[in-house]
């Protein structure tokens, strides 16, 4: 803990000065990029302990800080045991024998995906995990030290790929532009250096919100004319893009909390979607704590399906997590667990927990296929 405020300070130097050369002013976009993958200072980019479900535990009666937020394989094994079904339809729909995760966190999905697919004999030549950090892949190697034969790191990916791709809450951490309508007028919203202590020359630089006039603009018309903050995706679909290029042959799902465009530029919805995690503790302002905080927004399905689509991707369904799970036989699994896990893993199905605020969008490249996750409640016509 001792070393929190150094980094948090360097960071700040780091963005300060990259916002100087720059001429003042950054997107949020560039912002959010710095701060969370700056290497060595970045959130993602310095300790690992940011995945589970304790925001701090006691070593010898000392509080010793301890996750930042949860995911679904921290809470339960259950969530990747009952994913591992719908990886081996696409492994025997594709012919494909090999799985792709992106942003991995603590290696518990890869985990339990790898003992589940041993467990009813579905072959995996190779699991690789595309992470940038590295001290979040320290952490996966040791949690997956029993599949060290399959498992592979890789920091960017190859002209072409084959096999499963997964990004479980991957999208939702990728950097977003701001675009703010202030007066009837759309404006960016970026970062500028904050006010300086004339007298503490070494201390931390602090930030604040600058709006300029912009082109961009949401891909959906908001009505009204009342203020209005929100996000544009360019780097998420971009992603997309990029997966449905290189991906030969396969299947791709990803898993994040978010919603169709229609819901996403709701007239309603007008302060925005991004939002930063703390020791379990959520909060609104990415400009404080730099780089001690997540910082994430929540996703556009509507945009992501249509950048796969020009990616020659088909999609494969759409709907809320609770649904593709149930899908999948997640039902089954519970009713065999025992009764800590179940009252745990409710919450991936729950509509006031996870059940509903997570989707899951899939995508095929090549000939249609019907996945047994989107059997029953597929809400692509609401993309």
């Amino acid at each position: 803990m001792t070393t929190q405020p150094s980094l948090t300070t360097e960071l700040s130097h780091h963005i300060a000065q990259a916002i100087a050369h720059a001429g003042g002013w950054v997107g949020f976009d560039a912002f959010m990029d710095m701060a969370l993958y700056t290497p060595g200072l970045g959130y993602y980019a310095h300790g690992s302990a940011k995945f589970g479900a304790l925001p701090y535990t006691v070593q010898d009666g000392v509080r010793v800080a301890g996750s930042d937020f949860v995911t679904a394989p921290e809470i339960t094994p259950l969530f990747g045991w009952t994913l591992a079904k719908q990886v081996a339809q696409a492994f025997e729909v594709t012919g494909t024998h090999e799985i792709w995760e992106f942003g991995a966190g603590s290696g518990a999905l890869a985990l339990q995906l790898l003992q589940a697919l041993q467990a009813t004999g579905v072959a995996v030549s190779n699991y690789t995990i595309v992470d940038i950090s590295g001290s979040l892949r320290a952490r996966q190697q040791a949690t997956l030290a029993a599949f060290a034969a399959q498992v592979r790191w890789v920091d960017a990916l190859p002209d072409q790929l084959q096999g499963v791709v997964l990004g479980n809450e991957v999208l939702d951490a990728m950097p977003v532009k701001l675009l703010a309508r202030v007066g009837g007028v759309w404006h960016e919203r970026g970062v500028a250096l904050g006010a300086v202590d004339a007298g503490a020359p070494d201390a931390t630089p602090t930030f604040t919100w600058q709006d300029r006039p912009t082109d961009l603009r949401p891909s959906l018309d908001v009505p009204g004319e009342h203020d209005y903050l929100t996000e544009i995706h360019p780097q998420g679909e971009a992603f997309v893009r990029t997966l449905g290029q290189k991906l030969q042959q396969g299947a791709i799902f990803l898993l994040d909390y978010g919603f169709p465009e229609a819901e996403y530029y709701h007239p309603q919805r007008h302060m925005g979607t991004v939002m930063c995690h703390q020791a379990h503790q959520v909060d609104d302002d990415p400009l404080v704590r730099v780089g001690q905080k997540d910082i994430t927004a929540h996703v556009n399905f509507t945009g992501v399906a249509l950048a796969g689509n020009a990616a020659d991707l088909g999609v494969l369904g759409y709907c809320n997590q609770a649904q593709f799970l149930m899908n999948c036989g997640f039902l089954t699994h519970l009713a065999a667990a025992d009764l800590p896990t179940r009252v745990m893993a409710q919450k991936l199905i729950m509509t006031h927990e996870m059940g509903e605020f997570f989707k899951v969008i899939g995508f095929f490249k090549g000939e249609p296929w019907q996945a047994i996750g989107f059997d029953a409640g597929d809400k692509t016509h609401t993309l």
